[in-house]
């Protein structure tokens, strides 16, 4: 009876020694995951801060804490081998909470960050009422823009202007547009960067219009189908991961070869 009770004893030690090493909350899991971080991060950015980074998300997100660990280590790898810190006031990328899951979303700095990598030289900019402009398209497009050197009014419009071997062209949205695009194509319209940050996501929305027709690299198409993702699987290679986010209205997917949006 003795020896029973001894290796009884012995099994609940063992399985609480065990449920002790098991990461409990999402914080645990990114102290456990810091050794893939390390492999994804670029040089310019170390394993500690990016650690310190996400952790900061979580405090500054309370909802986070209560999505799935899968898609917050997913989303906060997608942060990391694409170079974007997340939730940070520098707007590079977010994660963001829906239902259960989070959502990496690039942000405007960090889409201009990544095409400036890229090669691709983009300038975006807000228009006011009482700024001088004008645009046309066709076969000899042109944009004028001189902003009022005071008591320039409300914001009436966005353009993005891309300029890429030799070539360029442009994108204008009014703010209608770019309101009824985030409603209608945003699943999380109401909530994250769209509420707190409307002029960024602006800006962001016109320049994805406008590298449409901007001759990309492989690499930077790749990277912009990694925005408005939910993901549930961690691979070194986060862009061969299928997006999850199947209640999205519209998603726009990028041919790997041609860097083309093949969905439209």
């Amino acid at each position: 009876m003795a020896t029973a009770n001894k290796q009884e004893l012995t099994k609940k030690t063992t399985n609480n020694n065990m449920a002790k090493k098991q990461p409990q909350t999402i914080k645990d899991y990114v102290k456990v995951m810091e050794g893939e971080i390390a492999k994804a991060l670029p040089s310019v950015m170390t394993p500690e801060r990016f650690t310190r980074i996400t952790l900061s998300a979580i405090s500054n997100t309370p909802k986070l804490a209560q999505c799935t660990p899968q898609s917050f280590l997913a989303a906060m790898m997608n942060a990391a081998q694409l170079g974007l810190e997340p939730n940070t006031p520098l707007g590079e990328a977010y994660l963001i909470p829906y239902g259960k899951q989070v959502q990496f979303q690039i942000g405007y700095k960090g889409l201009l960050n990544l095409a400036h990598r890229s090669g691709t030289n983009v300038e975006v900019h807000e228009v006011y009422e009482n700024d001088e402009f004008e645009y046309s398209y066709g076969l000899n497009p042109n944009l004028v823009h001189k902003p009022a050197m005071k008591d320039r009014g409300k914001i009436i419009c966005y353009y993005a202007v891309w300029r890429n071997e030799g070539a360029y062209g442009f994108e204008v949205m009014s703010r209608e547009d770019v309101e009824r695009h985030g409603k209608k194509y945003s699943k999380t319209y109401s909530n994250g960067p769209w509420q707190t940050d409307f002029d960024a996501m602006a800006k962001k929305t016109v320049l994805k219009q406008a590298l449409k027709y901007a001759p990309l690299s492989v690499e930077f198409a790749r990277q912009i189908s990694e925005d408005e993702t939910i993901k549930t699987e961690i691979k070194e290679d986060m862009a061969e991961v299928p997006n999850e986010f199947y209640e999205a209205e519209y998603e726009e997917v990028f041919d790997a070869e041609t860097g083309e949006v093949i969905n439209e």
